[in-house]
């Protein structure tokens, strides 16, 4: 099986708000497959649809390469909600009672806390742990069961920067480990430290997917500076090979396709046509400028 989740021209309205227009996309097996969009995007209601919480209006899919079931769905580990857990129950206690109702997974309670850092911690109250401790026994949760896939919405909201990390980390060593993992999130940040592939979401459109550095990254940029930067254009308009040059603050941007930009190259041709360059530097377009071209939206990072 090489395509988790398929998605053909899936729509949903409510009343006359469409949240989701004709939505077509495939999530390969062993990816971390970014969801991205802005607040209201159709991210959640698309992870609802996914898992039989919602219909859609229209439009169909298949997952893990058949009919969605509720046996398809078992090899399915979720985490849609904010940690849901009895507050005065330690974390190995919520784990076995959160076991008998899926019917699964009870004799990996152990084995699950040790994946997520929390085996230490096992017999302490839920109300003790951090935010970030919690969110990580809500995917120990996700875990019960061995599911082949796990889908979650905004995995590190409302979580401090050493919960994001912890966060970010495991999702990591899931991925590792084999997991297909799909994860809805607003956060540039996120998908570009996590993410293999994405999909970008806007008032229900699909603006783009496929993989991160297909999607979030197309050019190169050299930055270069010279104490006589009109001739250091002349100089490097006669070098060929970039799709265009702008001016900034630091001097010239000189944009290339991904992979072509050669800066010794450069730097030499400069030299043997009497300009020292005091600056040189190669950038990617920054997948936040990437996203604003796409959405028209800042996001939070």
């Amino acid at each position: 099986m090489n395509t988790v989740l398929s998605l053909n021209g899936i729509s949903k309205n409510y009343g006359r708000i469409r949240a989701l227009n004709n939505v077509s996309f495939e999530v390969p097996a062993g990816s971390v497959f970014g969801i991205l969009g802005p607040n209201g995007s159709g991210k959640t209601t698309l992870l609802g649809i996914t898992l039989d919480i919602l219909r859609p209006t229209t439009g169909s899919f298949k997952l893990r390469g058949q009919d969605p079931s509720a046996d398809v769905r078992k090899g399915i580990g979720t985490l849609l909600e904010t940690p849901n857990f009895y507050h005065f129950l330690s974390g190995e206690r919520n784990l076995k009672i959160a076991a008998e109702i899926k019917g699964k997974g009870q004799n990996q309670v152990d084995s699950v806390l040790e994946r997520v850092n929390l085996l230490q911690r096992k017999t302490s109250k839920f109300r003790t742990y951090s935010l970030g401790m919690k969110q990580r026994l809500a995917i120990a949760s996700a875990l019960l069961g061995d599911p082949e896939v796990l889908i979650f919405d905004e995995p590190t909201n409302g979580l401090d920067p050493v919960g994001i990390a912890e966060i970010r980390e495991l999702i990591k060593k899931l991925a590792k480990e084999g997991k297909t993992i799909i994860m809805a999130s607003h956060l540039l940040d996120e998908v570009e430290k996590v993410c293999t592939h994405v999909a970008i979401l806007k008032k229900g459109e699909l603006l783009a997917a496929g993989h991160v550095d297909e999607v979030l990254v197309n050019e190169d940029i050299i930055e270069i500076s010279a104490s006589d930067l009109a001739k250091l254009e002349q100089v490097i308009t006669g070098y060929g090979g970039y799709s265009h040059i702008k001016h900034s603050d630091n001097g010239l941007q000189v944009f290339y396709p991904v992979g072509t930009a050669k800066l010794e190259a450069m730097n030499q041709h400069c030299f043997n046509n009497g300009v020292v360059l005091n600056h040189l530097q190669l950038k990617k377009k920054s997948l936040e400028s990437k996203f604003f071209e796409l959405t028209g939206t800042q996001s939070d990072r």
